[in-house]
């Protein structure tokens, strides 16, 4: 665990899974609640298949400072993953991003930023099957009631279908089990920006979802279907990567990455 500063000066907290002379390097992402440090086993994986991997708690999330589930702007985010995304050291960038941040690697790609070589985007938020309530608060208080934090109304059990992997989600005190008005306005105007923009997406693009995701629906990751490749996991739920097969869609993410390398 590194700790570094971003443009406006919050400390982020920043995982890396090295490997030495790496042609590949990867920026994971995390989903709304969550931190980089459930995302080890996934790092470990890939670092042994030779990609380096750098991971970071999302401002106000896991042991990143800020506001507990709060960003101010969307372009903060984006500000985030172009200055680490920029410091990796490889001749080829992945950038991979989860649910909420599965919509802001997507948002990034379809921004002018300087930009990664491949995209792996994992129920990406462009919907949800969160509580409407939340949608509709979020939009006529969070310009107003910024701070106010709901709940969000995630379990364990809705993310994967391996017992143990959800119930430490519950307990971990590093998730968070609300989020605030402001973030939920500002993703809400961030998902329709990005709707209209996808078609500026340049660059080779995966996505991959579970079809029985209960979070993120799976007609989310088909709007990215003309423009990449998709998968969908026959049963999975939200966080593939957490399924018992979790070594299948990180094989068939490592595959795809290098059938483009070689394509």
């Amino acid at each position: 665990m590194e700790k570094r500063s971003a443009r406006d000066g919050t400390t982020l907290a920043v995982r890396r899974w090295p490997v030495d002379d790496a042609s590949v390097a990867m920026l994971l992402v995390h989903g709304l609640g969550d931190h980089s440090g459930r995302y080890e086993h996934v790092g470990r994986f890939f670092s042994d298949r030779g990609l380096g991997v750098t991971a970071f708690d999302l401002r106000g999330h896991g042991q990143s400072a800020g506001r507990r589930a709060y960003v101010h702007r969307w372009s903060d985010y984006l500000d985030d993953v172009e200055d680490i995304l920029s410091g990796l050291e490889a001749p080829i960038r992945v950038l991979y991003g989860h649910s909420l941040g599965g919509l802001i690697v997507t948002s990034y790609a379809a921004s002018d930023r300087p930009q990664p070589d491949m995209l792996v985007a994992s129920a990406p938020g462009l919907d949800d099957n969160l509580a409407p309530i939340l949608h509709t608060l979020s939009k006529i208080l969070g310009p107003v009631l910024p701070t106010v934090a709901v709940a969000a109304g995630i379990k364990g059990e809705q993310l994967t279908h391996d017992a143990e992997i959800a119930a430490a989600y519950d307990a971990d005190p590093l998730v968070l089990k609300k989020t605030t008005l402001r973030l939920g306005y500002v993703a809400l105007r961030a998902r329709e920006e990005t709707m209209r923009d996808l078609d500026r997406i340049r660059i080779p693009t995966l996505t991959i979802q579970g079809s029985a995701d209960p979070i993120v629906p799976p007609s989310a990751s088909a709007l990215l279907e003309p423009h990449a490749r998709r998968i969908v996991y026959e049963g999975f739920l939200h966080e593939c990567h957490n399924e018992p097969e979790y070594t299948r869609v990180l094989g068939d993410i490592a595959d795809w990455i290098e059938e483009q390398i070689q394509a």
